[in-house]
């Protein structure tokens, strides 16, 4: 089984020390080592479940203080990292759903619950960058659906009290739209 895990922390030495001792206490796969806005740094490592929460225990204890936040995902949706690594083209849009999280770990919880929970697409998982540290989603399908979707990724587990808002927009302005991609 595939999972990723996640490491986010306040101090940018200390989530470089954290993926270090990620990446050193279990065979995992670097997904994504970065700053973010707000002086955060956020860790990703994938890999079979047992090692990825090996190493995100790891990253936690490595983070200390300075954790924000962290997480493991077993069984990931392979769209989930897509969109993290950016916008996917999608085609039709019929309605578009935006969440807001305070937290990275968090938006990447959100995504992954929201693709399983209802037949929609990703367009986007972005990570804090000119965010003040904040994270969204943005995903896209059918009203209800995407309905769902964001009911699912706002009461995902570890999640509560960490997403600021959301919001659904039936058929957007193709001009928006494009803005998005």
């Amino acid at each position: 089984m595939y999972a990723i895990g996640v490491v986010e922390t306040l101090s940018i030495p200390l989530g470089i020390l954290a993926g270090d001792q990620m990446l050193k206490t279990a065979d995992v796969r670097l997904l994504s080592a970065q700053t973010v806005c707000a002086g955060k740094y956020i860790v990703v490592v994938a890999g079979e479940v047992a090692a990825v929460r090996s190493a995100a225990s790891a990253g936690v204890e490595s983070a200390a203080h300075g954790l924000v936040d962290s997480l493991v995902i077993p069984n990931v949706d392979a769209r989930v990292i897509r969109a993290m690594q950016g916008a996917c083209d999608i085609g039709q849009v019929q309605a578009v759903g935006v969440v807001e999280t305070f937290s990275l770990a968090c938006a990447i919880q959100v995504a992954d619950a929201a693709v399983k929970a209802a037949n929609v697409e990703l367009i986007e998982v972005r990570l804090g960058r000119g965010l003040g540290g904040k994270s969204f989603v943005i995903l896209t399908g059918e009203v209800a659906a995407v309905r769902a979707a964001i009911d699912a990724g706002e009461h995902a587990e570890n999640t509560e009290g960490l997403v600021v808002s959301s919001v659904v927009i039936p058929s957007p302005h193709p001009d928006m739209v494009r803005a998005l991609m």
